[in-house]
């Protein structure tokens, strides 16, 4: 088959998502590839994602990033979990922990188990059941030849896209300095032809890609893409963000604490913690959001409190013609469970298996924006069941999450819940069965029963399956040393000025 010589990539917005993006083709698809980035010291960063998921670990082992240098280059700690306060019910507090939880039979879920009983009168926390939560309330941590703990990382977002830079180039990616102010497309295609910037220099390429912001500069702006509102299931629309100096060490989780209008994340790095506070405008203005922000602090603001507006939702396509979204660009889902940097992994990994190299195909073009929009839509019901789940009657903004109308996804999934306690994780959707149970349960959703199998388990026999599983973890945790200590052995990043 004769080649297109489809190999000249451009990529338009630095930021975490475009240099994600750079490392990955040039380090994996580099020889056959022709790449640049164009990005403007102009233009700023949003660069408060800096709370991730497990699966960037493999990213980087894909990569052959090595973990020490990573986390010393972006003041990262290690992370196990997100705690979520005050979401249930004012004053409740529970652990979303990595890893599973329990053990689990071929039939059903460990949660059956414990739902068994909690009906016999024994008062258990699921989470009780998972190694994760007891390290991470421990303030312990520690890594494994033997695998060990599912962990990910908190990390200054601005020095990880400035080591993921430095990476891209000596893998021959080329930056240009530069603002681009036109964006020419074909009169017989459609397609993009080529972009021109502020200094008059023109950069084409044969593919490109969008890492320009919530603006979509190309997707949006130049080919008119369209955009799908979320907002009447996710009504947060702004985020207010400030960094302070630390006056603890770092836990070794992200927590995630609900107010009136929406809620705060504190994620503790070596050098400083990132704040933020997510709410709706309809019930909180800025100026109360930054008020509220900086009175629900430790250590003092390094920085000034940032306003960033947001519209949750997606591109109708992530891949129009011969542009391809990533980051904000593709959609916005807010990081309440910290996926933001896995969806732009996902798409890049995605992207290289059905990269174009001869030439633009209409097929795997729709079956990348069939993945994405399935990937997508099942984090966004994940999202949308910590808001809808709630017994929050205390102001009108959690009164409007609890009684809205949820996606029929969603509450299906709900009602299956709440029947018997049954999880069926669909497709290659992200999180699983005990990611589910633990956000239900944690949020006073208690299904009516359990699956049968669990009968066949006499009471002492699942008091002592319980009971061991709960030594185990112990022993473990005792056997750990403390968060802290691990980074200063492992990973310490040198004093900031």
């Amino acid at each position: 088959m004769k080649q297109n010589n489809f190999n000249k990539v451009v990529i338009v917005g630095g930021g975490t998502a475009g240099w994600m993006a750079a490392a990955a083709m040039s380090k994996l698809m580099g020889k056959n590839l022709d790449i640049s980035l164009i990005e403007s010291d102009e233009i700023g960063t949003v660069g408060v994602g800096e709370a991730t998921i497990p699966l960037l670990t493999g990213f980087h082992q894909l990569l052959g990033i090595k973990e020490d240098e990573f986390m010393r280059s972006s003041q990262a700690t290690f992370k196990l979990g997100i705690q979520f306060e005050n979401w249930g019910a004012l004053g409740d507090k529970y652990l979303h922990p990595f890893g599973i939880i329990g053990k689990d039979c071929w039939a059903c879920s460990f949660h059956h188990f414990w739902l068994k009983a909690v009906q016999q009168g024994k008062s258990l926390d699921l989470g009780d059941f998972s190694l994760h939560q007891q390290v991470a309330q421990a303030n312990k941590f520690a890594l494994s030849a033997k695998g060990g703990l599912d962990y990910a990382y908190h990390f200054d977002a601005s020095l990880y896209g400035r080591f993921l830079r430095k990476f891209s180039e000596q893998h021959g990616v080329k930056r240009i300095e530069g603002r681009v102010v036109d964006v020419a497309t074909s009169v017989q295609t459609g397609a993009i032809d080529s972009l021109t910037l502020a200094s008059g220099q023109t950069v084409s390429g044969d593919l490109y890609i969008d890492c320009s912001g919530f603006r979509g500069l190309l997707i949006e702006q130049a080919l008119h893409t369209g955009y799908e509102d979320w907002s009447h299931w996710l009504p947060c629309d702004r985020a207010v963000a400030v960094q302070t100096t630390a006056v603890q060490p770092p836990v070794p989780y992200t927590r995630s604490i609900a107010h009136e209008a929406g809620w705060q994340w504190q994620i503790p790095l070596q050098h400083r913690v990132g704040n933020g506070l997510v709410y709706c405008s309809t019930y909180l203005s800025d100026d109360q959001a930054r008020q509220k922000l900086l009175a629900n602090v430790d250590g003092e603001p390094i920085t000034e409190p940032r306003v960033i507006p947001f519209r949750t939702g997606r591109r109708l396509k992530q891949w129009n013609k011969n542009c391809v979204a990533l980051g904000l660009a593709s959609g916005f889902l807010e990081p309440l469970e910290s996926t933001s940097l896995h969806l732009v992994q996902s798409a890049v990994i995605r992207l290289l298996q059905l990269f174009p190299v001869n030439g633009l195909n209409q097929t795997e073009i729709d079956e990348y924006n069939s993945q994405s929009k399935s990937e997508i839509e099942y984090i966004r019901d994940f999202i949308i069941l910590h808001y809808h789940v709630t017994q929050r009657n205390d102001s009108p903004f959690w009164n409007y999450c609890r009684t809205m109308d949820a996606p029929e996804s969603l509450t299906r999934r709900i009602e299956l819940f709440l029947s018997n306690g049954r999880i069926f994780r669909e497709g290659h959707e992200l999180f699983f069965d005990g990611s589910w149970s633990r956000v239900m349960t944690g949020q006073g959703l208690m299904p009516k029963g359990y699956h049968p199998i669990v009968d066949i388990m006499a009471e002492p026999e699942l008091d002592a399956l319980l009971s061991d599983i709960k030594t185990t973890h112990a022993r473990v945790v005792e056997r750990l040393g403390s968060h802290q200590d691990f980074i200063n052995r492992y990973c310490k990043a040198e004093a900031t000025g």
